[in-house]
């Protein structure tokens, strides 16, 4: 049995740096092996995150928005009609034809989303898109180990999306026993994508800006991330006024295994199944561009910690070590000294 890690339990080593200025390193990276963008940043393709307002500010950041999947075709369609040769879809595995169909209207691509995918399954329905549009993205997920990322870019995968249960609104792990804390599992899948040089995705657990720093240095290309942008005021969340407190708004975030969005979308509990996932309010945070200008900042101050330029640099030049839950206390804000 070999020691794993979650973001918690370790820390970066500070390098040399000769970067005279935060803004100076670039934030480009590949979202996929044909699509560059040009933040490591992307939402996660749930219904309580992505909408058309979100969508809107992503793409003003140079980043490319992809729709969830729990939608009627005619609403996928409008969706890809609205973002044409700007967005990606998502699907499951039962209709490949109404997945070429959204390709053939102007998706950029598809991200076949399935909670453990690494399967013969997973494997045959990628090389079955794969075959029929060459020139269109695949992401495929999510998978944790160095295998499956293996076995997905070898069936045609354009990008993997690594995580297994970090996510705010997941109970997989809690449920089942299985999963692989996050930070491993990206450093697994990393020293693989090193050699096959195909993006992976970072998705689930990140919480703030140093998440992100570690998951990019780990080797992840781009970070997908869900409450923070479900919190926005433009996520496609649910919203409600809050009455204690002053006022203000509060969003309802939820995991598409949760209970909540079952009863929503399929009427009902999954015959044979528990909900994997939760639901929870929480206050609206701000703006969409707040929060991504707040992460963006935090990452490139990381960068000029570690003398790196680019995201790739940031990799190459990464030491990490591991801490306890002694150094999470050691670094928050101590507040004032006590009087003698």
């Amino acid at each position: 049995m070999r020691r794993t890690y979650t973001f918690d339990e370790v820390a970066l080593v500070p390098q040399f740096n000769n970067i005279p200025s935060r803004t100076e390193p670039s934030l480009q990276t590949w979202l996929s092996r044909d699509r560059r963008v040009d933040i490591p940043l992307v939402a996660s393709n749930m219904d309580s995150v992505i909408g058309e307002q979100l969508a809107e500010v992503l793409l003003a950041n140079g980043t490319l928005p992809i729709y969830h999947r729990f939608t009627d075709d005619a609403g996928q369609s409008a969706w890809v009609r609205r973002f044409r040769d700007r967005t990606f879809i998502s699907c499951g595995m039962k209709d490949i034809d109404a997945v070429r169909a959204l390709l053939d209207l102007g998706a950029v691509g598809v991200c076949v989303d399935i909670a453990h995918g690494h399967s013969d399954q997973m494997m045959r329905f990628v090389e079955q898109l794969k075959q029929s549009h060459p020139d269109k993205q695949v992401i495929a997920g999510n998978v944790c180990t160095a295998m499956a990322y293996h076995d997905l870019v070898n069936a045609g995968a354009d990008a993997v999306k690594v995580g297994i249960g970090p996510g705010a609104a997941c109970t997989t792990r809690i449920v089942t026993g299985f999963g692989v804390p996050q930070f491993t599992a990206v450093r697994d899948c990393a020293a693989v994508a090193e050699k096959l040089r195909v993006p992976l995705i970072a998705d689930g657990g990140i919480r703030g800006s140093r998440d992100i720093v570690l998951a990019l240095a780990a080797g992840a290309s781009t970070v997908m991330i869900g409450k923070l942008f479900a919190l926005t005021e433009e996520s496609a969340s649910e919203k409600r006024p809050i009455a204690a407190n002053g006022g203000g708004l509060e969003a309802k975030y939820r995991g598409q295994a949760s209970k909540d969005f079952q009863i929503d979308f399929y009427g009902g509990l999954k015959r044979n199944t528990v909900p994997e996932g939760t639901d929870f309010w929480a206050p609206v945070s701000g703006s969409a561009q707040a929060c991504i200008e707040e992460l963006m900042g935090g990452l490139r101050s990381g960068m000029t910690y570690a003398g790196a330029r680019n995201v790739k640099e940031l990799q190459r030049k990464a030491e990490f070590v591991a801490v306890s839950s002694a150094y999470i206390a050691e670094s928050q804000p101590h507040g004032a000294l006590p009087a003698n």
